[in-house]
Formats: C-alpha cells, structure tokens, sequence
C-alpha cells in the first residue's frame, strides 16, 4: 500500500483525473481525502503563497509549517508575519536540533560552501522528515516547468522520501499564472522577488539573476545543484532520478 488509504494504482489514478484541474480544486480534493491528516510545507515562495491564500479560503486549519534552517533572508522571516496578519494563519516553524551556532561550532565552521548538500540533508530534510510524522499527505508549491525533477512528478504521486502522498496543486501552473494570481489577490509576497530574486532559500546560497538567466540559477550557484533535495523523486526500491 502506497498510504494507509490509497494504493499505488488509486494514487496514480487520482493523478490522471485531476492533471488540468485548478489548483482550488486539487486542494478540495486534497482536504477531502486526507485533512486533518494533510500539512503542507512553505519557503514562503511566490508560489507557496498563492497556496495559502487558496487554503484560507478552502480550510485554514491545515497545517503549514516552515522550515526554518537560521539561514533564511530577514525578508522570508518578515513575510510569514504579515500572511499572519492577512489571513490569520500562523506558519510553523520547523527548526533543526542544533541553532546554526551550534551546528557551525559542531562542524568547526558552516558547511553551506563546501557541504551544501550536507548542510541541505542536516537542516532540511531531517527535520521535514520528523515534520510529517502522522500525516497522510503534504502539499508543494513546485511547478513542472521548474526543473527537469519537477518535470516528472505528478499531480498527485507517493512521495517514497517521506512515505506519504504529496499533491502538488500548482504543478501545471506557469510563472506569468502565479503572478497574475498574486496580483489579482493582493497576495503577500517576499519582496525579495522585486530584487531580482525569483527563488528564494537560505541566504548563503541564493543570489540575484541577471538578465536571460533561469530562474533558478541564482539557487547555488556556480554549481550543477538545483535542489535541496526535497523534490527530488525517489521510487521505492531505487534512488532519486
């Protein structure tokens, strides 16, 4: 069984019924299917913001949570007070065991140059990994036309990483769609975003574009990264593709 309530064969059917869907209605389905067992996790990006107005609207009391890795921009932290103020949802902050002090002291240093994908494991994955203990399913903000990961995931899939189901609502989604819902909704975002910022992590590995640069080259760069490891599709039985 790919969920306590959905096999493989159910989860890729739903996939195939809801692709071309609206994202407010992938989340109903969602909500139906698996709340209150259904959280969701947020950068705080552009596009994770539309979810969370969606989800006002729909059902405020999913669970959202933060990864707060110490290393994200002030401006990140800042925004998660004023979705607080709009929508009276409080974003949960999901932190690592060790303050940033302490895991740099720990590793006689930060590890983000040399060790991101370590840094990335430690400060990220471990603590969603113990984030989504007792739930069924999560909700990403990732779209396909984002990366070639991305690219292949499905609207609904079993999540192999994390032993659940994850529904990625805005998957179909293109940034010019993001935007202009933003826009329409007055939808809180990182003005990080009007700095040339169009992904937004941790503040040492993220960095501005230029013009005719993708829009996630400023995401570690000068080196072949683009994940933090999160979105990366694991099968059971096999690796990350």
């Amino acid at each position: 069984m790919a969920s306590q309530t959905y096999s493989a064969e159910e989860i890729a059917a739903a996939s195939r019924e809801l692709d071309g869907s609206s994202p407010q209605d992938i989340l109903r389905w969602a909500v139906r299917q698996f709340h209150p067992r259904l959280t969701m996790a947020t950068a705080f990006g552009a596009e994770g913001c539309c979810l969370i107005h969606m989800l006002a609207e729909i059902e405020p009391a999913v669970r959202i949570f933060n990864l707060e890795t110490g290393y994200q921009f002030a401006q990140t932290l800042e925004l998660r007070e004023r979705i607080k103020e709009r929508y009276g949802i409080e974003v949960e902050y999901v932190r690592p065991e060790l303050t940033v002090a302490e895991y740099e002291a720990e590793h006689g240093g930060p590890l983000y140059n040399l060790y991101s994908d370590q840094c990335c494991h430690d400060r990220k994955m471990v603590p969603l990994r113990q984030a989504v203990v007792g739930y069924d399913a999560w909700i990403s903000a990732i779209r396909r036309d984002q990366t070639s990961h991305r690219a292949a995931a499905g609207v609904v899939q079993w999540d192999a990483k994390f032993s659940l189901v994850k529904v990625n609502p805005l998957l179909s989604w293109t940034k010019r769609e993001v935007w202009g819902f933003i826009h329409k909704h007055s939808v809180p975002y990182n003005p990080l975003h009007d700095e040339g910022y169009p992904s937004v992590g941790c503040w040492p590995c993220t960095r501005p574009i230029s013009d005719g640069e993708d829009d996630r080259a400023g995401r570690w760069s000068g080196t072949v990264k683009k994940e933090c490891g999160l979105h990366v599709i694991e099968h059971e039985g096999g690796s990350g593709i």
